[in-house]
């Protein structure tokens, strides 16, 4: 059992056995996720406030849902577990507000569950984070680093406030000039538009979405975009060919692994495909980007031979599994050994949009 400070920050759960009263903000997947966490280290959760647009008439694990006005009429002061996710300006405010009135914590549960980045996960893996820390290729990145583990330590958004970067200034870090475009993870498009615009240079793109209403909002756009070809799959991208589940709720996140855990969750089967299955071009410059909801050491496993055969540069998330920040950089040496390689963490709360910017 922990005790004390791990890599110098008081950690989350250990300080929430000391709390007596606690709120959680928002309600939803998220707040099922930090419940299960809660009651499995018996922390006792006093009640739920939403923003005011969200409150409503309604109930959350048998307690109503309240204002935050209505939440400091009934408990005074207490102790703040935010539940959500969001990039928006005006929720990043309101959390500001929220902050400056209450003690404030974010816990890091994992997108694609598994593991929780706890103090004890941090010691069973302390020697591959140290080794990790050393592949970065600038002080920035190693700034980011470590702002990431400590705030997953401690659920202080503080330090992913102060690592935060624009899209703008991450994807500057990239060279630029491609001829394809790889989309791991494509959802309706949006990702596609945006690397079409920024480099006009692309010509080829190849797609992976296996949600079905997505993909038919991908496959509209796609034929709306000029002088660009198009190879779109309705499948998950993964280190072998065959077939995968996937829970079918249409929206963004909604991919799965092939040994679905979620208990509940309406599933579907599609097809999973290598990308080293549908590409055969040698020397393009080339942009993968990996954004495939916990599958991304599966999906490099199968697009080995298309990174190396080409002059390809990677966009790859790092924070649907609490192991992805150190593990998936020393995959990428391993496949793409001469490599420079950039963390950065893009506006938003939590701890999402991490990502690593590989240029060879």
């Amino acid at each position: 059992m922990i005790t004390g400070k791990v890599f110098g920050v008081d950690e989350l759960w250990q300080v929430l056995k000391n709390r007596d009263k606690i709120l959680m903000y928002g309600t939803g997947n998220g707040a099922d996720k930090i419940l299960r966490e809660t009651e499995r280290r018996q922390i006792n959760i006093d009640g739920f406030f939403a923003s005011d647009g969200f409150v409503r008439d309604r109930f959350f694990h048998g307690k109503r849902v309240m204002s935050l006005e209505e939440a400091e009429n009934v408990f005074g002061d207490f102790t703040v577990l935010m539940a959500f996710g969001s990039a928006r300006d005006e929720v990043i405010e309101n959390v500001k507000r929220i902050m400056a009135r209450h003690e404030f914590f974010a816990p890091d549960v994992p997108v694609a569950d598994g593991d929780i980045f706890d103090g004890d996960f941090y010691l069973r893996h302390e020697n591959e984070i140290n080794k990790t820390r050393a592949l970065f290729s600038d002080e920035a990145s190693v700034k980011t680093y470590d702002g990431v583990i400590k705030y997953k330590l401690s659920g202080d958004v503080g330090y992913l406030f102060d690592v935060e970067v624009s899209e703008q200034d991450a994807t500057e870090l990239l060279s630029g000039g491609y001829t394809t475009y790889i989309d791991l993870g494509a959802y309706n498009g949006d990702t596609i538009s945006k690397a079409t615009d920024l480099y006009s240079s692309i010509k080829h793109v190849f797609a992976f979405e296996p949600a079905k209403k997505p993909f038919e909002k991908l496959s509209k756009r796609c034929s709306e975009l000029k002088n660009v070809d198009f190879s779109l799959f309705n499948a998950s991208a993964s280190e072998k060919d065959g077939t995968c589940l996937i829970s079918d709720g249409g929206g963004r996140g909604s991919q799965l692994n092939a040994n679905l855990s979620l208990s509940g969750a309406k599933t579907r089967e599609v097809g999973c495909m290598k990308v080293d299955s549908v590409t055969d071009f040698k020397n393009e410059k080339l942009l993968i980007k990996y954004d495939v909801e916990g599958e991304e050491l599966n999906a490099l496993n199968g697009s080995v031979n298309t990174a190396k055969n080409n002059d390809t540069d990677m966009i790859v998330s790092l924070y649907h599994r609490s192991e992805d920040i150190f593990m998936l950089p020393q995959v990428i040496r391993g496949i793409l050994p001469n490599s420079k390689l950039y963390l950065r963490k893009l506006h938003g709360l939590p701890a999402w949009d991490i990502n690593l910017y590989v240029c060879r």
